[in-house]
């Protein structure tokens, strides 16, 4: 449904710090589904760790976060004169670990909206097992 360089139209973010590859499912106002393929060549697995590459939880959460980002963009009329900024995590679970190989599904949907502050439950998949979830908050404001 949209593919990274659309992405990038709705987020700041640049290599390294892309998180999000692909969109697959949106529902604007409501819902989004993202994906992010896990590479051997991340730069965080040369010291996460060692021998037993794992993808940092935090790094999981800023992957819903940007996932979420999208939707939210998605809904203001000129993307390119606003940034989202994230406010809260509640609710952070860590399920089990993501390692290079693995392609997170990032399912988010929208809690709460009471412009410009929204509210999401985000949940990531490797195949049909849960491995984190949270509870998201984030702000659009002018750049």
């Amino acid at each position: 449904m949209m593919e990274i360089n659309e992405i990038m139209r709705y987020l700041p973010h640049r290599y390294p710090f892309l998180l999000v590859d692909r969109i697959v499912e949106m529902e604007p106002g409501k819902r989004i589904v993202g994906i992010k393929n896990v590479s051997s060549n991340e730069p965080f697995f040369q010291g996460h760790f060692p021998g037993h590459p794992i993808m940092p939880g935090v790094l999981i959460i800023e992957a819903m976060a940007q996932t979420a980002g999208v939707l939210s963009m998605h809904m203001v009329e000129d993307p390119s004169s606003k940034v989202i900024y994230f406010m809260s995590i509640d609710k952070a679970k860590f399920r089990h670990p993501v390692s290079p190989g693995d392609q997170l599904r990032l399912e988010l949907d929208v809690i709460k909206i009471r412009v410009p502050i929204m509210k999401f439950a985000g949940k990531a998949f490797v195949g049909d097992k849960k491995v984190a979830d949270a509870e998201l908050t984030a702000t659009i404001v002018d750049r």
